[in-house]
């Protein structure tokens, strides 16, 4: 199994290392402070805050580096990976793509990197906030663009599998406009939920009468502000497309509502999508081969039918 030095040791970082040990993997890494490494340490795992030891030890381990940090910080990282190990095995948790692929390409042009994204998290963050368990049986997405190391998407695919993910191959582009639908949209939807309930700042009745609808719409919005700023205005091409058709679909329902008081479009559409959802709980998990000219080009293909890869053949 291959060692693994995660820098970044929040609650994405810190649940990778506890999941990476409990699978029986040689883990470090990096905290920005102090306080974190010292948590971390008690806690019996080997954290400080030299980046530039952490990633000079990954380069003579051959170990694969994760940056788990927000999107804002990752320049300044991969400006070190550049200076220090500069063809490392590398891949990220942050849930963006593109950005990514492009400081990788601009600050760290011969690391090899894969990009990847496991599709899990809380509202809390910091390590106290890892849980070794976080992403059992969630989306780990595996970036599948033409020209990308096999050898290295072999590494992060069993690493999503050692943490207990499911493997989604994804292009870089097709990922982000996917997270802007169901994740990013999300945050900001749950942040005017989250006000339009709250209405006069002198009268709390409607919160007080609140119970799990507007608990469960409004969850990620008690998510740190500016680790969700980070998250949507790092996809703000596919966030706006996401953003215009939600507006469009409101301004639908508004009408039908002013016009007739019919509300039955809308409510059935969105009973329906959610119905297609848990549909796809179960994906199928295939076999691959990661041998061949179409190999990249049959991985993105399996993602786009919602299908992860379970192997190889």
């Amino acid at each position: 199994m291959r060692a693994l030095c995660v820098v970044g040791t929040g609650l994405i970082g810190g649940s990778l290392m506890r999941a990476a040990a409990a699978a029986g993997r040689e883990v470090w890494g990096v905290a920005w402070s102090t306080g974190t490494a010292a948590a971390a340490q008690a806690d019996g795992f080997d954290v400080d805050t030299d980046l530039d030891a952490a990633l000079r030890k990954a380069a003579d381990a051959d170990a694969l580096v994760v940056v788990a940090v927000p999107l804002p910080a990752v320049e300044q990282i991969l400006t070190r990976v550049d200076a220090v190990a500069p063809t490392v095995r590398l891949t990220d948790a942050v849930s963006v793509k593109v950005a990514v692929q492009d400081l990788v390409t601009t600050y760290a042009p011969r690391a090899r990197y894969v990009g990847g994204h496991p599709m899990a998290g809380t509202s809390e963050s910091g390590w106290a906030a890892g849980d070794g368990a976080l992403f059992r049986d969630a989306a780990w997405v595996v970036i599948a663009d033409d020209g990308v190391d096999l050898e290295v998407w072999r590494d992060v695919a069993e690493l999503a599998w050692a943490c207990g993910s499911r493997v989604v191959p994804a292009a870089s582009d097709e990922h982000d406009l996917a997270v802007a639908r169901i994740s990013h949209l999300p945050h900001l939807l749950a942040a005017v939920l989250a006000s339009v309930g709250a209405g006069d700042p002198d009268d709390d009745l409607a919160l007080a009468l609140s119970a799990s609808s507007f608990a469960d719409g409004t969850r990620v919005a008690g998510t740190r502000p500016e680790l969700t700023l980070a998250m949507c205005e790092g996809n703000r091409p596919a966030l706006l497309a996401a953003v215009d058709e939600a507006l469009g679909r409101l301004g639908v329902m508004r009408g039908a509502l002013a016009s007739t008081g019919g509300l039955k479009a809308t409510v059935e559409a969105g009973y329906l999508a959610r119905q297609r959802w848990k549909s796809t709980r179960e994906p199928l998990g295939l076999a691959v081969s990661l041998e061949g000219p179409n190999a990249l080009a049959e991985l993105r293909e399996l993602g786009r039918r919602g299908d992860v890869v379970s192997g190889w053949k």
